[in-house]
């Protein structure tokens, strides 16, 4: 009679490295924040007297909860800048960082949802988001120059946009996860 290999124990090396190291590696990044992008105003309309303000929403212990809490909070509207909502706040942007301030997901906010935003594929494509958020950047700094804010505003939001594309490495498998549960949709 031979013993079967397969419901051996497992080497206590390939057990740390395999399952301890990178649960380790997770728990330092951990606090995520969740932080949300838009235009504050002191009016109806953003584009004469706005500004570009981030407000902190929270922190929690996962992607899945960080998505959940963003989320409730645009679905509900709930953006308060002040206690007597003044100025008031129009968000554009949700953001997922970790405790290193690594993006660990992003998304547009539109009709009361957050389109995430899928990871890129590779480094290749990260650069040429970079490049391109860039030349927005550049445009937006050309056209603030001239004294048209609202284009200057637009463009930057158009890079942010891509920018929330680049996501840290150690995060983009597990976004790309999260986008394709179909809760995420």
């Amino acid at each position: 009679m031979s013993l079967s290999r397969q419901n051996a124990f497992a080497p206590i090396g390939e057990i740390v490295a395999q399952q301890v190291l990178p649960w380790l590696r997770h728990a330092q990044k951990l606090p995520l924040r969740i932080s949300c992008i838009g235009i504050a105003s002191y009016d109806e309309s953003d584009h004469v007297d706005g500004f570009d303000r981030r407000l902190v929403i929270g922190q929690c212990l996962s992607p899945e909860e960080a998505m959940t809490i963003a989320s409730q909070r645009v679905a509900r509207g709930d953006f308060r800048i002040s206690p007597d909502d003044a100025p008031r706040f129009r968000p554009r942007v949700m953001v997922i960082q970790d405790r290193e301030l690594g993006l660990v997901l992003a998304g547009e906010i539109r009709g009361g949802i957050v389109l995430w935003q899928h990871p890129v594929a590779s480094d290749t494509e990260a650069r040429r988001v970079v490049i391109e958020a860039s030349r927005l950047r550049g445009m937006a700094f050309t056209a603030s120059g001239r004294g048209d804010a609202a284009t200057a505003r637009d463009l930057r939001y158009r890079a942010s946009l891509l920018e929330a594309r680049l996501i840290d490495p150690f995060w983009r498998e597990t976004a790309a996860e999260l986008l394709r549960l179909p809760q995420a949709a």
